[in-house]
């Protein structure tokens, strides 16, 4: 069973996401928060699997929210809701730690996939808006720490070529056909990928790839 805690300030938008995870037969609703703040701590206490996370709200915002949840090294992954597929708030959730975004007006099946995915490990953003978000958001990326080097420097050759397939957008069925391989090989690869580079999911991988210049945005 995936258990869920919405944060959101709207009582009807966290009514309406309620009522369509409760009908899901493997996932239910824990709680719900209507701030940064009250996120953090019911996180602690309840300790979801998934936070569907709002960025925009009074007081502490989606990000903050974000940042705190993941430093504090809990197993709660964020699903970040925003208005816009290219909301400087969505990019920035994801440098904090979020595991991916979802439009709120995305359809009711696409958000209980993403929950879902989210809680099985992947990440929910499609690889080329992977892209897209960091190159429109490319001057805010900070340059690698000896320590990002390092863990570069600890990748196999193939292990970056796969890694720079990534960022570049490819799927793991494009990175399989193109780099001769089989897909469950490929899906070896990222797992020992986001292993040695600390990453917690697919989207924390493809940001790596900028912030040590392995890639280069467009």
């Amino acid at each position: 069973m995936t258990t869920v805690l919405i944060v959101d300030d709207q009582a009807l938008q966290r009514m309406g996401f309620s009522m369509l995870l409760e009908a899901q037969s493997d996932v239910t609703v824990v709680g719900e928060a209507t701030n940064g703040s009250e996120a953090v701590r019911m996180t602690a206490e309840l300790r979801p699997d998934v936070v569907l996370m709002d960025v925009r709200m009074p007081g502490m915002d989606g990000i903050e929210a974000t940042r705190r949840i993941v430093g504090s090294g809990g197993r709660s992954r964020i699903l970040v809701l925003t208005t816009f597929d290219l909301d400087e708030y969505a990019y920035d959730a994801l440098r904090a730690g979020a595991s991916g975004f979802l439009l709120k007006d995305a359809l009711p099946e696409e958000l209980v996939a993403g929950v879902r995915a989210v809680a099985a490990g992947d990440a929910v953003i499609s690889p080329g808006l992977t892209r897209k978000l960091i190159d429109n958001f490319s001057d805010r990326l900070p340059g690698h720490s000896p320590q990002q080097q390092s863990r570069l420097a600890d990748l196999t050759p193939r292990e970056r070529e796969v890694l720079t397939a990534m960022a570049t957008g490819w799927t793991n069925g494009e990175i399989a056909e193109r780099l001769h391989l089989a897909e469950s090989t490929v899906k070896s690869h990222i797992g020992r990928i986001l292993t040695k580079i600390d990453a917690r999911d697919r989207v924390q991988a493809v940001i790596f790839a900028y912030d040590t210049g392995l890639v280069r945005p467009a």
